[in-house]
């Protein structure tokens, strides 16, 4: 059952700023075991910046992300270790076979009899016999698979995924979508980040929609409904999208800038 124990992702107050601009402005959230989260918001809203804090990529400027128990910025190797973070572009090295790629996730996060569960993904993700291949004998779509195999290979307790679907056809997405389900039904925690809104409202327990860095809605598509009152009532995820974030923004506070 999604939601239950402790959470795999905490997110306070989580801020970054570039000189002037403050790219991510005081989100806080948090996810449980089996819980996929949405995350989208219009171009420049900073859904790349926050998938790179949480991934360990960028240094926040403010906030704290814990995942799976362990403060990222204090115990990285650790918090790291329960995290896969899938980047919209496959980062893949030229001269690694597709075997040898798997060969070295498993190396470096100590998985073992990872040569069954390569297999394994290879199969799931339509790769199989493919093991020799190097990256540049590969479809768009069959790098992306790899990086996802990559990805899933040490058990992950927190995904994160940015496009994911990118490169994809149309019965890889509709398998990629099993694989995602499977995974939340086994305890994962998710963060899929796409500008696909049907895909977004199919997979995800929860929405939290950004724009200018802050959060201007978050939780069940229910739930947000509601704060539209009628409007809202029946709306799909895009007619709500587009409701929020067209909407003339009230002020808010802003979150006091602390350098780490």
């Amino acid at each position: 059952m999604s939601g239950a124990g402790d959470p795999i992702l905490e997110v306070t107050g989580l801020g970054k700023v570039y000189g002037d601009l403050r790219a991510v402005d005081g989100l806080t959230f948090a996810l449980r075991p089996g819980e996929v989260l949405g995350l989208v918001g219009p171009n420049g809203a900073g859904k790349t910046t926050t998938l790179r804090c949480l991934a360990g990529i960028v240094r926040p400027t403010a906030g704290r992300i814990r995942i799976g128990g362990h403060d990222l910025a204090a115990a990285p190797v650790e918090a790291k270790r329960a995290l896969a973070f899938l980047p919209d572009e496959p980062r893949l090295f030229d001269y690694l076979t597709v075997k040898e790629h798997l060969n070295l996730v498993a190396r470096l996060y100590g998985v073992r009899g990872w040569e069954e569960k390569g297999r394994a993904l290879l199969a799931e993700l339509e790769l199989a016999g493919k093991e020799g291949a190097l990256p540049g004998e590969l479809s768009r779509g069959m790098k992306q698979k790899l990086s996802i195999a990559c990805g899933f290979l040490h058990d992950p307790r927190l995904i994160v995924l940015d496009e994911p679907l990118t490169g994809l056809d149309p019965l890889a997405i509709r398998k990629m979508k099993a694989s995602l389900r499977a995974r939340s039904a086994a305890g994962a925690a998710l963060v899929l980040s796409s500008h696909l809104l049907p895909l977004v409202e199919e997979l995800c327990h929860k929405v939290l929609v950004i724009s200018g860095g802050r959060m201007v809605a978050h939780g069940s598509l229910d739930e947000i409904r509601a704060t539209l009152g009628a409007a809202g009532a029946g709306a799909s995820l895009e007619d709500v999208f587009v409701s929020i974030t067209t909407a003339p923004a009230e002020p808010l506070p802003t979150t006091p800038v602390r350098p780490r």
